[in-house]
Formats: C-alpha cells, sequence, structure tokens
C-alpha cells in the first residue's frame, strides 16, 4: 500500500504546484471580485460599458459563471481572441477547472503573445488606462492619429 501512495501524493503536489503556478498570474482576480460586489450594480453597469453590450448580455454571463471576475474574463477573452461570448461561456464551462490560461490558449491566445499578456496584466475597468490597448485596425493608439490626414493631403 506504501508503493500506491507515493504516486498519489507526488501526483497530489503537483497538481498543488501547477494551480498555484497558474493562479500566480491572475492573482488580481481576487481583488476584483471584492470590488464587483461592493457594488454589484455599478459593476454591471462597468461591464456593459467596457463590452459596449446591453445589459441583458451582461446579465447572462454574470448568470453563467461562478463569480464577478470571471464575467470579466469570459468577456475578454472573447475580444482578445475573437470569438463569441458563446463559444467563450462553452468554453469556461469545459475548461474553468483548468484555468485561465489553459482557456485562452484553447481560444487560439498564444501563451507569451501580447494578447495573453494584457490579459494577465489586469483589468482595465477599475482605473487603469486602456492606453496600450489596440484600435480594430490593429494598430496601437497614437495620440497624433490623425495627422496628415486632413484636407489638401496628397
Amino acid at each position: 500500500m506504501n508503493k500506491l501512495l507515493k504516486p498519489v501524493f507526488a501526483l497530489i503536489i503537483q497538481i498543488i504546484f501547477v494551480s498555484t503556478s497558474y493562479a500566480g498570474d491572475f492573482e488580481w482576480l481576487e481583488n476584483f471580485d471584492i470590488k464587483a460586489e461592493a457594488d454589484s450594480s455599478g459593476y454591471r453597469i462597468q461591464l456593459g460599458t467596457r463590452f459596449h453590450i446591453g445589459s441583458t448580455e451582461v446579465n447572462t454571463v454574470i448568470r453563467s459563471v461562478d463569480n464577478y471576475s470571471d464575467a470579466y474574463m469570459v468577456l475578454r477573452l472573447g475580444e482578445l481572441s475573437g470569438r463569441s461570448t458563446d463559444q467563450v461561456l462553452n468554453e469556461y464551462q469545459r475548461s474553468k477547472h483548468k484555468g485561465w490560461g489553459n482557456m485562452a490558449k484553447n481560444l487560439g491566445i498564444k501563451p507569451g503573445s501580447q494578447e495573453f499578456h494584457a490579459l494577465k496584466k489586469g483589468d482595465d475597468m477599475h482605473g487603469k488606462s486602456a492606453k496600450n490597448k489596440k484600435n480594430k485596425s490593429g494598430k496601437g493608439n497614437s495620440k497624433n492619429k490623425n495627422k496628415g490626414n486632413g484636407k489638401g493631403q496628397k
């Protein structure tokens, strides 16, 4: 029986190590939940505004996940991966026990990519600026984005 317990304990230790190593990348989620729970109606408005969705979709996502930070992450993963909310929610239900990094990878966000780093960096709803967020053209925001585009320029 002792021979059987060693591999089991080794497996448990490995699972704990892997879980905590991924948890460190997304530990900002705990603080996110505290803020969201303190003002859930304000959070719902912020979420809708941030992701340009209506209250019906916000409420659907919140009801489909385990906590407020999960709702943000589902919408953020959809934004970064180009997938629909339904696709991300399906992946969430299948893989939530494996962690956000695994879900991101399954949705096509490569570890080490700019999108993956943006995901790990934290939320952009609580007073953090989205200066480095890409616009739809894929180019970064620029102070002089309209420079040279005026009339009379050839």
